[in-house]
This record gives structure tokens, sequence and C-alpha cells, in this order.
């Protein structure tokens, strides 16, 4: 489970090699012309048009400098943007949000405990040495360390052995549904042992070698400055177009600047508020996919939310349009559920469909919203008997969804009132409780780095430290336990489907919208995918000119 917390840190001195005018700028979504999109007719498309020539040099922005480029160590998008280009995992996140194998040539279950993984033969590292199965097994065991970021993937995993030249099995204690979802993230992520332990603790520094075998090889990092990845000339899948991509990192008001004067080619905007300020901005396209991201709102354990009625009744007075033209440009989208449509990673149709019929979630309340939500609150057990505390920082969107929170709950005829705190106090809400025991619900940014909406609802578990409201149900732990276990991805949609609806009566989180990946980029180049792939995805690799 993968969180967002405070956005776009700054990078001074890459702002400053990118544009001399690096301060001012206004990124709210009706400054600089950005035009102000319809949510409702926004449309999500994971693809941008096949790229058709050659490019030599790309300029890319990042909204901060990534602390490490080993992502055992520091996950975080930065470091995943440029090493998506660099490093390549077992399986692949497509651009619709699908998997496939990738360095894995055929997988078997030869029954429901065990995966068998055939590995490529034709695979080879950028120092020239080919991928075996040690590698394969030595960065497996790597990312199960307990002190490691995607340990918690393999805490099902009974072993893991080397069975062939080139194959690995995994036994687990039980069947296990995500763990090949899994290997398309972090977790599948495949290095050259050899250069790993030579580098030791070292590894993922400034001038130390990437070990890996993507279609981009690391050839500078001047910490401070940039990033710098060259084709890897002789990568064993697709040439890409573009030879080189410089990445430099900037906040809000410095990405703006560089994209609005072409010192920059691109972005994957971090901040719905950069795209919005560029949007209908000439000399730039901009392309909205799908992604898991969603804000939300959720209730802590202070009790100002603890009568589910109570939840359900903000849930149906909130004005979702309003935050989204107000608060993001249009550029989000209201919706019923807490994980974004990226997370329909199978079974499309089934999860839209169930989508739809969620009504608890009302994209602008109308009368009958507003009148059944005072029933409920009329009707609630737990009345809530002194203000309830909103939580936030001051960043603008959140500071519009706060204050929409607030008129919701005085027009059910509830007193609210607004902690707001500093952005680094913000990110401490998520994982601390006493940092949050003085407000009722946070305004929230989340997302899952699997495309399966089984990864975001066992934050509901009974025993899930992310259940900070306390829904205790056994009906739905056995559900979502029974999803984990299901194989057949139909069944485990019917499992999903059943579970999602359980959350959203509970209203356990309340949705607000659904937060498309933004990539703006200069409307002379295409190809890269539009959806939050790119995180995983070897986006850059299909990076080019529009014309040959």
């Amino acid at each position: 489970m993968k969180l967002k917390t405070s956005i776009a840190a700054v990078g001074l001195a890459g702002a400053m090699a990118l544009t001399t005018a690096c301060s001012g700028a206004d990124t709210s979504p009706s400054a600089g012309g950005g035009k102000t999109a319809d949510a409702a007719t926004l449309k999500l498309t994971p693809t941008t048009a096949e790229a058709k020539g050659e490019v030599a040099t790309v300029n890319w922005l990042l909204e901060d400098e990534p602390d490490s480029l080993d992502l055992d160590t520091q996950g975080g998008s930065a470091g995943r943007t440029v090493l998506s280009n660099v490093c390549e995992r077992l399986y692949q996140l497509q651009p619709d949000m699908t998997v496939r194998p990738s360095l894995v040539r055929t997988a078997t279950t030869p029954d429901p405990k065990t995966l068998v993984l055939s590995l490529r033969d034709d695979v080879t590292f950028h120092d020239g040495s080919a991928m075996t199965a040690d590698d394969v097994l030595f960065s497996l065991k790597r990312h199960a360390e307990p002190e490691m970021e995607q340990s918690d993937e393999f805490e099902n995993v009974a072993t893991m052995a080397k069975t062939g030249d080139l194959e690995i099995t995994v036994k687990f204690k039980q069947p296990d549904a995500l763990f090949t979802k899994a290997l398309a993230g972090d977790a599948g992520l495949v290095y050259n042992r050899e250069q790993v332990e030579k580098a030791g603790k070292e590894f993922g520094t400034p001038g130390q070698p990437d070990a890996c075998s993507g279609p981009y090889k690391l050839t500078d990092w001047t910490s401070g400055d940039s990033i710098v990845i060259d084709r890897n000339e002789t990568y064993w899948g697709t040439r890409p177009l573009t030879q080189q991509v410089v990445f430099r990192w900037a906040d809000d008001s410095a990405m703006v600047n560089a994209l609005r004067t072409g010192a920059a080619d691109g972005t994957y905007a971090d901040s719905t508020s950069t795209a919005a300020a560029l949007r209908g901005k000439k000399g730039l396209d901009q392309h909205y996919g799908p992604s898991t991201a969603a804000l939300s709102l959720i209730p802590t354990e202070r009790g100002g939310l603890a009568d589910p009625d109570i939840r359900r009744a903000l849930s149906l007075a909130l004005d979702r349009s309003g935050i989204a033209k107000s608060g993001y440009g249009g550029l989000i989208e209201p919706w019923a559920t807490p994980v974004g449509s990226g997370s329909w990673g199978y079974e499309k149709a089934t999860f839209a469909a169930a989508q739809k019929q969620l009504t608890g979630a009302p994209a602008h309340p109308d009368a009958e919203d507003i009148a059944a939500a005072k029933k409920l609150v009329e009707n609630a057990k737990a009345d809530p008997d002194k203000p309830i505390v909103i939580g936030t920082d001051n960043s603008q969107g959140r500071m519009v969804i706060a204050n929409a929170v607030r008129a919701a709950l005085t027009q059910i005829g509830l007193k609210s009132q607004i902690k707001t705190v500093p952005p680094a106090e913000y990110g401490e809400f998520y994982g601390d409780a006493e940092a949050r025991a003085e407000i009722d619900v946070l305004v929230a940014d989340w997302y899952i780095s699997k495309s399966d909406p089984v990864g975001f609802y066992d934050n509901a578990l009974s025993d899930s430290s992310n259940n900070w409201v306390g829904f205790k149900s056994p009906a739905y732990d056995s559900k979502v336990k029974d999803a984990m276990r299901a194989l057949d991805d139909k069944k485990r949609a019917a499992l999903m489907v059943d579970v999602q609806r359980q959350f959203a009566d509970a209203a356990v989180w309340i949705p607000i919208a659904q937060v498309p990946t933004a990539l703006v980029i200069d409307d002379k180049l295409t190809g890269p995918p539009a959806s939050m792939a790119y995180l995983y995805y070897p986006w850059a690799a299909e990076l080019g000119a529009k014309r040959g």
C-alpha cells in the first residue's frame, strides 16, 4: 500500500538550471490561461499516439530529486519515473493497467500454492553479462528482507528456490492472487547480483552503476542538478527512439515556467495544479490516463465520525463536482469508491458496472440527497457532541476539500472546524495515531501500486493499521481474504464487487474523486503512456517525435 502526502519538494538547483523565471508563477487552476476542464467529460486514455521519429535529447521534469536509486531502501515516484526505463521486472504493468510476463517467459501453477517462473534466456545486463536464475533469486530474496520497502509483498511466501538453469519456484503458505502483480512492481525488480554486492551500501547513490537490464542505462547523476540516462545500444528488446533523457526537478511554480518557456519537454505532473495551470497552453499537449489514485476522507480514532450514519450523511451532502472545479481545475472526477479506475487491471466491465450502482457519493447532491443526509443524522446513535475537526495542510486542493466538508456538515446540522498543519506535519497523520489524535477526519490522497482493488480494500480488515475508525465485520474480512486467494479473475472480481459494496455501505472511508495521471508534453513529441503505468513501465522507450 502506497500513499501520497505533501507534493513537490523544491529542487532549487535543478529549477534554476531549467529557467531563470522560477519564482512567482501562480499554479492555481485559473492561472496562466489554464482552462478549467469538465470533470464529467474528462476522457482517460492509457496511451498516446505512436512516435515516428528519433530524438537526440529530451529534458524531463521530476517533482523532486530521488533520495536513492535503490528502490529497496527508498521508494518514491521520482526514483520510479527514472528507473522504470533503466531497470526491468519479472512481470510488466502495461499502459492499460493489465499485467503480463516480462523477464519471465512463461509461468505455471502446478497447484494453487506453487508458482514456477521460466525465465528468458536472451536478457543481458548493462555490463554485458547474461541474466541468470541466480540473479533473479538474489533479487527476490533481497526484496523480501524485513527492512526493505517491498518485504510485505513476501509475507505469504513459504520458500523461493532455483529449480533449473532458468527456473525459479515460489511456494506460498496459501494461494496468492496478488503476487504476480507485485512482481510487476518493485518486488519484481531484477538486479545484477555481482554489481549490487560490489557496491554494497553505496548501491543506488551517485556514481554507482545501475545493475539493470532495461532499454536505458544510467550514465550520470550529479546530485542537486540532474540525472542522465542514455539509450542502451545493446538492449535485448526493441530499440528506443529517444537517445538521451535528462531529468531535473522543480516545484510546481518552476515546472510551470519551464514547460511554458520550452526549457523542459515534459513531465508526469505529480500535482494536478501543474497540469491545470498549463491546460490549453500553446506548444504543449496534455493527456490524462487511468490511475489508482483517489482523494478520500479518512475518519480517525477520535470518534467524531464513529457512527456510520454520520459518515453516510456527510458523503451524501458533499459537493464533489464543486471540489473538482474549484480545487483541481476540473482535472479530477467525482468518484464513488476510494480507489481509482486504474485498479481495474482485469474484468474492467464488471468493476465499471459495479461503480455505477453505488449511490452514496453523489457528484452534486440534490435536495433529496440533503434530506436523506439530515434523516441519517437525526437517527444516528452517536450524534457528535462537539465540533468535528477536519485535518489538512494548506495546499489549495486540500483546503478546498476541507471547506467543502465543513459546508456539508453545516448543511446537515453538524458543527465543525478545520485544523491546518504544515505539509511536513500533515504527512505524520498517516502513520502516527498520536499525530492525528486531535482530528476526526483526514483529507487524504492515496494510491495503490497494484492494479487490483484487493490491494486497497484490505485497509478495512479488522486488524489493519489503516482501519482507523475501527470498522469490524467478520463477513467483510472473510470476503477480502477469499479474494486474496482467488486465482481466477472472474471469481476474484465478483468477490471484490461485494467487498466494495460493504465498504461503501459502511462508509469506512468517504470517497471524493479519482485523480488521473496527467502527462504534459511538448506538442512535437508523443509515444509514452498516459496512465499510472509510467512508474513501472519503460515509458521513455516509446517516446519520440510525432513525425519521422
